[in-house]
């Protein structure tokens, strides 16, 4: 006999025990109520959404069509506000009364607000400025606000707060962590790791955090304008985000007399203390005193739900076993069980290397794993997991579980239960993996696709590949979307451009509108779109703001303080006393914090407020060095053969051409280039993306493909030339070669490889396909295009282009708690 099943809350723990009691092939008519007028999406990608690396389509689990197909009844922004349990009603607040046989309570949490002074207005909500984050409202208001204001402060060091703040680094200048406890993420660390991810947020990432730090008053009328600390500091913002915890939403449940302690009380079949036909699940149940927020917890009881609702009775929930990994504002943590030994006869293994911000530490207690930090390196925290949930023996040389090292156990993907959990985030299984291998999905992507595997904090996308080429028997068939130029518009890069010359597209909004219309326009393709147009339509390319970075819309490199760096172009690394004199004067006048000179042979004035950008360039009267763009940057020079000894040729007079020639020219990927008069390479020439070498009898040789940073690789030789004229045509034809065919991001070190460098020669210099000229075309009209950005400075092409940032209150260090 079919039975009326009411869930009350559509987040994603009630979704997905609907999924799996579907699923089951439970004899249910389906009816929701949600607080919310959407489907079922994912919370923990909101801090995507807030960082623009996420479309809100991509976010959801279940849209609204979802629950049509399935039969399920939806009533979307509907609040239940008393449950009859006696009668077997739910009430709603439009007057609706709703029948069932069996109910499932799965309200989930709200934000905590913790009371402090300033922070809402009587009858008005949230103070002007202040917001919570945990709904996908609550991210779209926070995106609309920052648009128009530079700094925030976000209140709670816990994942929440460190992923809100990451976010709101893609909208603002300056973003200060303030964390009422010791160290960061306290609840899952101990203080060690907790400091080491500090050092990790501050340095890498460029987000202040004040810890020790409680918050008592938001501080402004009509707008915040900042937070008054318990010790007496202000910190001055614009922007609140609060992120301090969540606490259960039980109100439904205590105000109709179901049982209430921290949760919603429930047995070990998820039942509510009392009452056969009324369950809950997820972050509002309360199961052996334990309260969960992780995810894992939530599906591992949707399971057991399900499996009893649907007739398994000996079913049993015994509590989860916490355990996570995911990047936390992009630096890696993983954290599982005790943060801290528990006697002295817990076995406690550590390993921390400060200067790279990597701290290990495992607990071990009878031979068991039984807790595991670790911070910077989560190259074994899948084996560790795997360890920790199903208490497996451990190796005698404790190392080997930290380290790769002869013998170290690691569990093959062969090895892996069906069961063993996959993705945390969304509570994927190896065993549903390969099912949907075994169904027909044979590319990594399709497989994520299909069981949101690696769709939240997406550390779990290696193992998910593994898993697939083992399924698939070693391989997984190529993804199309692989050779897609950006991740919204599903074309490779000739196709694309193909598309944007046949149909005269010459705008980032227009290339969306034309190639997939009707879809959002994804935030992530805007830059790579905005490049690709401006190399192929020049002077005709339509500018839109919000496809830029914000280094390209200020024209200026951000700094960590959220103050900017100005680069004054210096000619193949050749000044005068004049320059120097106009540079130290504008330094003096705007009391430039640091003066530096840099790799590129240029001088960097940083520390310079966004506001006082268009008078600096103004009073500097010198072209952009391009420090902050993906284009041509400079041209690095020896002293060449005017002074130098050894010299055999003028590098000083080639560089300095070469840069003028191509200055600013938009690129797929940053362009370093440098010109050395002789073989000994004081300009290191032979690890730039193009490098030039004088040799004997007057003869240069041209090197491409080189890198000396992140990656290290000697160029190539493409050609030995004659003549400085051939250099410079042949730099130009070869960029706009890469220009036209290198991946979006893709630097010369990797496109050079990837092509060949004979191919490459066939093609700039020996013309065998016979588009040598249309190269030198092109790369003509891109030079001809050529204006200097900091000439914006007398019209900003919006009001808020280089609007004021709020001031900076210095902090005095805080002390470290003991």
């Amino acid at each position: 006999m079919t039975q009326r099943l009411v869930v009350i809350g559509n987040g994603m723990a009630g979704a997905r025990t609907v999924e799996e009691i579907l699923a089951r092939g439970g004899d249910f008519t389906v009816t929701m109520f949600g607080d919310e007028p959407y489907g079922n999406y994912n919370r923990i990608m909101l801090s995507n959404l807030l960082a623009g690396v996420e479309t809100e389509e991509g976010i959801f689990l279940n849209d609204l069509s979802w629950y049509a197909e399935n039969g399920v009844t939806l009533h979307t922004s509907t609040r239940i506000e008393r449950i009859d349990a006696e009668s077997r009603t739910v009430h709603a607040g439009d007057g609706s009364v709703t029948p069932y046989d069996k109910l499932i309570i799965a309200t989930g949490s709200s934000a905590w607000i913790p009371p402090i002074t300033g922070i809402s207005r009587p009858g008005r909500g949230y103070h002007q400025g202040v917001f919570a984050f945990r709904t996908l409202d609550d991210t779209r208001r926070m995106i609309t606000y920052a648009r128009r204001h530079e700094r925030a402060v976000v209140i709670g060091g816990g994942l929440l707060g460190l992923e809100a703040a990451r976010g709101l680094q893609s909208h603002l200048s300056s973003v200060t962590l303030l964390h009422a406890a010791g160290h960061l993420m306290n609840a899952q660390l101990d203080e060690v790791s907790g400091r080491m991810l500090q050092q990790s947020v501050e340095q890498k990432l460029g987000i202040e955090v004040v810890c020790d730090a409680m918050t008592t008053e938001i501080l402004g009328k009509s707008e915040v304008t900042g937070v008054r600390l318990a010790d007496g500091r202000v910190i001055d913002c614009d922007i609140v985000v609060v992120a301090a915890g969540i606490r259960p939403n039980t109100a439904v449940a205590a105000d109709s007399g179901l049982p209430v302690e921290r949760g919603i009380v429930v047995d070990d079949q998820m039942r509510v203390a009392g009452y056969d036909d009324v369950y809950a699940v997820g972050e509002c149940a309360q199961h052996r005193g334990e309260l969960y927020g992780l995810v894992a917890p939530l599906w591992d009881q949707a399971k057991v739900l399900a499996d009893h609702i649907t007739g398994h009775v000996d079913v049993m929930y015994q509590g989860s076993k916490t355990s996570t990994k995911l990047k936390v504002a992009g630096i890696d943590v993983a954290s599982m069980g005790l943060n801290a030994p528990a006697s002295d006869d817990d076995e406690v293994i550590v390993y921390s290397e400060p200067t790279r911000g990597i701290h290990k530490q495992v607990i071990i207690r009878d031979g068991v794993l039984v807790g595991a930090t670790l911070v910077g390196d989560n190259s074994k925290a899948s084996n560790l997991i795997q360890l920790f949930d199903r208490g497996l023996a451990l190796p005698e040389n404790r190392a080997e579980l930290m380290f790769d090292i002869g013998g170290a156990v690691e569990a093959s993907v062969e090895e892996m239960p069906d069961d063993a959990q996959v993705c945390n985030c969304n509570g994927v299984s190896k065993g549903a993996v390969c099912g949907a291998v075994a169904s027909g999905c044979k590319t990594v992507s399709g497989v994520m696709d299909k069981t949101r595997a690696g769709k939240g904090c997406g550390t779990c996308k290696p193992l998910v590949q593994r898993i697939v080429e083992w399924a698939n028997g070693g391989a997984a068939e190529e993804d199309p979307a692989a050779s897609w130029y950006v991740p919204g518009v599903p074309m490779p890069k000739p196709e694309l451009m193909a598309a944007i010359r046949r149909f005269d597209l010459k705008s980032v909004s227009s290339v969306f509108d034309k190639l997939v219309p009707g879809a959002v326009h994804d935030a992530k393709s805007k830059m790579g779109l905005a490049s690709l147009l401006k190399m192929m339509w020049a002077d005709e390319y339509v500018d839109e703001r919000d496809a830029r970075f914000i280094n390209d819309r200020v024209h200026a490199n951000i700094q960590r303080d959220g103050t900017f760096s100005v680069v004054p172009q210096m000619k193949g690394g050749v000044t005068t006393p004049a320059q120097l004199r106009k540079i130290a004067d504008v330094a003096e006048k705007y009391d430039v914090p640091m003066v530096k000179l840099t790799g590129g042979q240029r001088i960097d004035l940083l520390g310079i407020p966004k506001e006082q950008l268009p008078a600096m360039w103004a009073d500097l009267d010198m072209p952009s060095g391009y420090a902050y763009a993906k284009s041509f940057r400079t041209v690095k020079t020896c002293v060449g053969s005017d002074y130098c000894r050894f010299g055999v040729g003028d590098s000083t007079a080639l560089g300095i051409a070469l840069e003028e020639r191509y200055q600013g020219l938009e690129g797929p990927g940053k362009m370093k280039l440098a010109v050395t008069g002789c073989p000994r390479n004081c300009a290191e020439a032979y690890c730039k993306d193009l490098g030039v070498v004088a040799i004997d009898g007057g003869k240069w040789e041209i090197y491409v493909g080189g890198a000396a940073g992140a990656h290290i690789r000697k160029g190539d030789l493409l050609a030995t030339v004659g003549s400085a004229d051939e250099v410079i045509v042949l730099t130009g034809r070869f960029l706009q070669y890469y220009r036209e065919n290198a991946n979006w991001l893709e630097r010369t070190y990797t496109f050079v490889p990837r092509i060949g460098i004979d191919r490459i020669r066939e093609i700039v210099v020996d013309d065998t396909d016979g588009i040598a000229a249309a190269l030198d075309t092109a790369v003509e009209v891109a030079v001809q295009a050529y204006r200097d950005p900091w000439k914006e400075r007398a019209e900003p092409a919006t009001p808020g282009q280089f609007r004021k940032s709020l001031p900076l209150t210095v902090l005095p260090q805080v002390p470290v708690r003991a």
